[in-house]
């Protein structure tokens, strides 16, 4: 099989079965373990794979950047953004973390609600400026300008000051086997930061994020209250979710 045919192989089974296992698919080629993984290297290096121990996800669609990520899936984003707006009760807490997911959430939440909101996200704090009951504390540190929202040393110390009732956290993955996932370690830290302070902590994800994975892991299953899709509750992935005790609640 000449490399091209490999490369489309190799596509067209990520497509199929949401992962490559490179020892399977050398022995089902009949090729070296070492050439499978230099097809996946140059498919990753392409953006076209997540590379992972043993073979190949399929890579998130979440990873441009902010500017870009707003004309992604804007449906699926309101739909999640008003289920998780209505978690948030009068007088709560809410821990919501930066991105254009978030950014649904504030825009689904009613403005004259009482609430508390933390963030470390610039753009969301500004865009609750008109919610007139809304209490704004906004988290410090570097702006990771990828995302628009602050990460570093300084704003998890920051972090590890506050509480709250709920945290509503995006990441750019959602897989069953690598978890849950984003594209910088930073930003994952600082999300781990934010979950911990929480009662409760949900996961926002569009449909378009199920069954893709980033290189750094955020939070494993068991740490999180639920996931909040718009994907199809027959998705495979889902219903693998579903199926190892994690609470999805649908967008539809």
């Amino acid at each position: 099989m000449l490399a091209a045919e490999r490369r489309d192989h190799l596509l067209d089974l990520l497509a199929r079965e949401g992962k490559i296992v490179a020892k399977d698919v050398a022995a089902e080629l009949g090729i070296s373990e070492d050439s499978v993984r230099r097809d996946l290297r140059d498919l990753a290096s392409e953006g076209l794979c997540q590379r992972v121990y043993g073979g190949a996800l399929p890579v998130s669609p979440a990873v441009a950047n902010y500017r870009a990520r707003q004309s992604v899936a804007p449906d699926g984003k309101r739909k999640v953004a008003a289920v998780a707006a209505g978690l948030v009760r009068p007088g709560g807490a809410l821990i919501l973390d930066g991105g254009t997911t978030a950014l649904a959430v504030v825009h689904a939440l009613p403005r004259d609600l009482p609430c508390t909101v933390i963030t470390h996200s610039p753009t969301i704090a500004a865009a609750l400026i008109d919610h007139a009951s809304a209490e704004i504390y906004l988290l410090g540190g570097r702006i990771f300008k990828h995302s628009a929202v602050a990460c570093g040393a300084a704003a998890v110390e920051a972090a590890q000051n506050v509480s709250a009732d709920l945290c509503f956290l995006g990441v750019t993955g959602v897989h069953p086997d690598a978890g849950l996932t984003t594209g910088d370690a930073e930003e994952a830290a600082m999300k781990r930061a934010l979950a911990a302070r929480a009662a409760d902590t949900y996961v926002l994800a569009s449909s378009e994020k199920i069954g893709t994975a980033s290189r750094f892991r955020v939070l494993p299953w068991e740490e999180i209250s639920g996931l909040i899709t718009d994907a199809d509750p027959r998705d495979p992935v889902i219903e693998k979710l579903a199926g190892q005790g994690v609470e999805v609640l649908k967008a539809r």
